[in-house]
């Protein structure tokens, strides 16, 4: 296991003081086999006159925060320490019923899986003729291959940028421009599981680069990725911006059916819309270093 620090800060700034809203904050990692949350702070700045915590209907935590006190800016900062595993590669065990594709859920799961494979944007077909490319066409297709070939072809396929806008692309929209973000290559992969039959969701968090030499795209932001449910793997994760297969380097926050029930951080403020003046955010994420590491 390795510890991991995150540092998340998010910045709003306006032309005077404004009256906030409630905010909702989606920042507190998940705890699993994988990754163990050590420390937990959250810093706000005004100090919220209360914070209470919740679990939404996918089981993330949430920080919603009320305030009394109007501000010119409106700072929140996440600081956190994780005990996180990096396998040196995927393991995952799909059931013999599963391992090429098609293959059925079962009476029991695709009750509570039917959300998560129901397409959000079913007219875009270009989509699902991209997606079949990925299918063996002279033989049995290979569940797990079918999945890390999506992934890494997204990868080979479209360029990386960074959009500050808020807000997902259509995933037709990244098909025919070649390029996006971390979070439309997730949507892109989700729709194009989907439209498949299988189940999929959105996954926000953080993105671990350990050296400049296996740098991965995505870093200095929240990160985002996807999962696919495999019977007797669960749900995988799948990241197409960087190629990875399993959970190395990622640091898993939130999960939702999609992108918009995912917003690391939302709110709102009383004033003009010209008193906005825009936000910033900066997400460091480094390993820690502990005494045995520098034992011989």
């Amino acid at each position: 296991m390795t510890l991991l620090s995150v540092r998340h800060e998010t910045v709003y700034r306006y032309a005077r003081p404004v009256k906030f809203g409630d905010h909702r904050m989606l920042v507190r990692p998940r705890d699993s086999a994988e990754q163990t949350l050590e420390s937990f702070k959250l810093h706000i700045t005004p100090e919220p006159a209360h914070i209470r915590w919740i679990h939404d209907v996918f089981g993330n935590g949430i920080a919603i925060a009320e305030f009394g006190n109007e501000a010119e800016e409106l700072r929140i900062v996440a600081s956190m320490v994780l005990d996180h595993e990096r396998p040196p590669l995927p393991t995952f065990e799909i059931d013999q019923r599963a391992r090429n594709y098609p293959f059925d859920y079962g009476d029991v799961d695709v009750i509570d899986l039917t959300p998560t494979r129901r397409r959000q944007f079913p007219e875009e077909t270009e989509v699902d003729d991209w997606a079949r490319q990925f299918i063996n066409k002279q033989g049995a297709t290979d569940t797990a291959v079918m999945l890390m070939d999506m992934t890494h072809g997204i990868k080979a396929q479209f360029n990386y940028l960074r959009r500050p806008d808020p807000g997902t692309q259509r995933p037709a929209t990244t098909l025919s421009s070649g390029q996006g973000t971390c979070r439309d290559f997730a949507l892109l992969m989700i729709e194009a599981v989907r439209s498949l039959g299988l189940a999929a969701r959105f996954v926000t968090g953080y993105l671990y680069s350990p050296s400049r030499e296996d740098s991965h795209q995505g870093g200095g932001a929240t990160h985002a990725w996807c999962q696919v449910y495999l019977p007797g793997a669960g749900w995988v994760e799948f990241d197409p911006t960087n190629g990875i297969i399993g959970t190395r380097d990622l640091i898993r926050v939130g999960v939702a059916r999609e992108p918009r029930q995912a917003i690391p951080i939302s709110g709102t403020f009383v004033g003009n819309k010209s008193d906005y003046l825009g936000m910033s955010v900066d997400v460091v994420v480094e390993r820690v270093i502990s005494p045995q590491d520098g034992m011989g």
